[in-house]
């Protein structure tokens, strides 16, 4: 079987209008000057591509997210790099994201306006008023942070609270040792492995974007302060309902692995409601700016 792999075809479910398109269970090539990717498995819940030896044309891409089981050429990488096309790799669903080289698209729009925001007290914090908005859903001028982050709080518990009972879960609050992951009662142990899948798809976005990860408007000390800013932006439309659809299969058959229940569900709602192309149109609406591709 061989094709060309276009953005447009109905066989690359998570192509889009950002130009990216996700491969895994394959070998990523390069043959006549040409990138393909040569898979010889039948199409399954990762991918709708079934065996065959695909053309991808990289030169109207922003990003290839490569998933499991899949291998990458040198010449491969090098023909990506000469045409600004990142390559990410990334976990099932993009709920990992393992490595995003620093090479990208000949654009810097994204990351210069990122950085004129984030160094203007006055424009930086109207990003972080955009972004408390998005989180909390009302209008938040006239506030102080101080008065948002309250307001937050409490949105947050709440929040936990309808999903719980949408899931029927006993919910007995928000509770996480660092130190002691382990012990905390499942849905607070699902929460804890659905951030970690959302942050990982948040970064898939912020590599694509070539947004600046380390500059963050709302989070500030961590190096992917932004990335974590972004995947707070659904945490009320993915993580936390998630983590409870997940808790509710533990409870029903506890023998299920909660790391692993957790990440799928995850990815399943990550593919399904295409989160990760939400994230990109979260980051221009803040940021501004073009990709370039």
């Amino acid at each position: 079987m061989k094709g060309r792999l276009g953005l447009d075809t109905a066989r690359v479910p998570h192509s889009d209008r950002h130009g990216l398109v996700w491969l895994s269970r394959g070998a990523l090539v390069v043959r006549e000057g040409t990138l393909r990717f040569i898979r010889d498995v039948p199409p399954d819940t990762s991918s709708a591509l079934g065996e065959g030896d695909y053309a991808i044309p990289f030169q109207t891409l922003s990003a290839i997210l490569l998933g499991p089981g899949s291998t990458v050429s040198h010449d491969a990488l090098r023909l990506m790099a000469r045409h600004g096309t990142i390559l990410v790799a990334v976990g099932e669903d993009g709920v990992r994201c393992y490595t995003a080289p620093p090479l990208g698209p000949d654009n810097s729009a994204i990351a210069r306006r990122h950085v004129e925001l984030w160094a203007d007290p006055e424009q930086r914090m109207a990003v972080t008023l955009r972004m408390y908005e998005i989180r909390i859903g009302e209008p938040v001028a006239g506030r102080s942070l101080d008065a948002l982050r309250g307001i937050e709080g409490a949105h947050a518990k709440r929040s936990y609270q309808i999903a719980a009972s949408r899931h029927g879960i006993i919910w007995r609050g928000r509770r996480y040792d660092r130190m002691a992951p382990l012990a905390a009662d499942i849905p607070n142990q699902a929460i804890n492995h659905a951030s970690v899948a959302v942050v990982a798809a948040a970064a898939v976005a912020v590599a694509s974007t070539r947004a600046i990860p380390a500059l963050g408007f709302i989070h500030e000390a961590s190096g992917e302060a932004f990335v974590l800013d972004i995947a707070d932006l659904v945490r009320d439309t993915v993580t936390v309902p998630a983590a409870f659809a997940a808790a509710r299969l533990i409870e029903v058959e506890p023998s299920r692995n909660v790391e692993r229940t957790v990440r799928r569900t995850v990815g399943e709602r990550i593919r399904e409601e295409r989160v990760i192309p939400k994230m990109i149109d979260f980051i221009h609406d803040l940021i501004g700016g073009e990709s370039g591709k």
